[in-house]
């Protein structure tokens, strides 16, 4: 089994999920599109797995590489019906590729939010028998503003519509970041704006809480990781999250740093 991972940024790779997929002798195909990296023949592959980035998806001028990232997404999920994983920039791009609209979030997200679980979650192939809410982690200031056609929310949040969406039987994006480690935190903790970021959005005194609360979230964040993602790899092994050609139509059946994604 191999995975086709697209990455943006050096600090927004798998972490976590890489060390699922490792546990799991999941191979993974990484492209730095940011670096130059060019997208492969998708046939080879048996997932596709979206990391998250600073940049977002209208920003085509100035990151020329989404263009071709977008139209790979759109073939993959909605011609294809092959099994994608988006977290966060990557959830994004599932929607702008399928036809949905993502804008600037009215209240951007840093640190760790409360999601809802909706009532399709339950039944949902990854997220049924995760409990709710869920605590997830976030940097973003842009969200998905209108879901594809067909698509289905799964889980919201008090300032974000869609924290997390369906489409098909085999493509799923999340807004968090389910990938989080505690190198994550400590690579963010050093990123120009994200202290700023926590502190507009919790108020004063949130930076200097957030390791700590970051630190007692971890094992929440990996056991749900571990859940969703890793029934992700097994479906996907199995062949059972292929769809069918022309999926879009099939959607719904069930089975930013100022601007930062």
């Amino acid at each position: 089994m191999n995975i086709l991972v697209l990455q943006h940024m050096a600090t927004e790779h798998p972490a976590y999920l890489g060390e699922i997929m490792a546990r799991r002798g999941v191979a993974c195909t990484t492209v730095r599109l940011d670096a130059g990296g060019t997208i492969p023949a998708l046939d080879g592959f048996n997932a596709m797995l979206v990391m998250g980035g600073a940049m977002n998806v209208w920003q085509e001028d100035a990151h020329p590489w989404l263009v071709a990232e977008k139209a790979a997404i759109r073939r993959w999920v909605g011609d294809m019906a092959r099994p994608y994983f988006g977290v966060c920039l990557g959830h994004q791009l599932l929607a702008a590729a399928l036809g949905g609209e993502v804008g600037r979030a009215t209240r951007p997200e840093t640190g760790i939010v409360a999601a809802e679980l909706l009532p399709a979650a339950a039944a949902d192939p990854l997220l049924g028998g995760v409990s709710s809410p869920v605590a997830t982690m976030h940097w973003h200031g842009a969200e998905v503003t209108r879901l594809p056609d067909g698509a289905v929310p799964l889980a919201r949040s008090a300032d974000c519509a869609v924290q997390a969406m369906r489409i098909g039987v085999h493509a799923w994006g999340f807004q968090y970041h389910a990938e989080v480690t505690s190198e994550t935190v400590a690579e963010w903790m050093t990123q120009p704006g994200f202290a700023e970021a926590l502190i507009a959005g919790n108020g004063p005194g949130a930076a200097a809480a957030f390791d700590t609360e970051a630190v007692g979230s971890m094992p929440g964040f990996h056991r749900d990781a571990e859940h969703v993602f890793g029934r992700f790899l097994d479906l996907a092994r199995d062949g059972r999250l292929a769809g069918r050609r022309g999926s879009r139509q099939a959607a719904g059946r069930p089975s930013t740093h100022p601007a930062r994604p």
